[in-house]
């Protein structure tokens, strides 16, 4: 058996479409792959990797995120939302273990680690 991939799902009581292309499609870029009304799935093909992690805190004494977006650049994702209005909880930091990366709130509340690697 292979696992070909992991999909973070977000569970919200009302889907709010446009919060989450605003956010997942036009800040951070990513393509519709899917859409059936009652989910919405936002990626690349083929540029995805299989990864899951567990952890007890962020790293620096930061809460661990929902979820972990690497970006090719991340001072150009952290301009993207500063210019949209998404307030940052963290960041942007260059962190000791070889990331450069920044916290901030998607429409939903999940807390997202932008990170690029150094």
């Amino acid at each position: 058996m292979e696992v070909k991939r992991i999909v973070a799902n977000i569970a919200v009581a009302a889907a709010d479409p446009a919060a989450a292309k605003r956010f997942y499609g036009e800040v951070l870029g990513l393509d519709r792959l899917m859409d059936h009304g009652w989910i919405t799935t936002y990626g690349q093909d083929g540029h995805m990797q299989v990864q899951i992690s567990v952890a007890s805190e962020g790293g620096n004494g930061t809460p661990v995120p929902d979820l972990s977006i690497e970006v090719d650049d991340v001072d150009e994702a952290y301009s993207r939302c500063v210019q949209a209005g998404i307030s940052i909880e963290y960041g942007p930091a260059d962190e000791p273990w070889g990331v450069r990366r920044f916290y901030v709130r998607d429409p939903f509340g999940k807390l997202v680690n932008i990170l690029a690697h150094l």
